[in-house]
């Protein structure tokens, strides 16, 4: 497995121990429909959460959650519909983005609220 994948495995896994030690129930992680992906989808207080997880090993080009473009939203907005109606939730949706940064002073940056669907 390539180095950048493993990196991205451990913010993922990082992210959901954070999430769960703040009151989240992870519900799906990597959960896929067709060729998209959420990396977490969680639910607290009666909010269904879907985030997405960047992690890289500096912040040196930037910070993490800086690369979550505009056609990664859509991507996301485009699975977390598809997990409601598979699911038949009737949940609040949030869209939230965590950022790791894997080095000497490991951090966990947990932006909610990150985006919002356009209508």
């Amino acid at each position: 497995m390539a180095e950048h994948n493993i990196t991205g495995q451990k913010g993922e896994q990082m992210a959901a121990d954070f999430l769960e030690k703040n009151g989240y129930k992870i519900l799906e992680t990597n959960w896929r429909f067709m060729n998209l992906e959420a990396d977490i989808i969680a639910e607290k207080s009666k909010i269904l959460v879907i985030a997405e997880v960047k992690t890289r090993k500096s912040n040196y080009f930037g910070e993490p959650e800086s690369f979550v473009t505009k056609q990664k939203q859509k991507n996301l907005i485009k699975t977390a519909n598809a997990y409601i109606e598979r699911k038949q939730l009737d949940l609040e949706v949030r869209f939230d983005i965590i950022s790791v940064v894997l080095n000497d002073h490991t951090s966990i940056k947990h932006i909610e609220d990150a985006f919002y669907p356009m209508l």
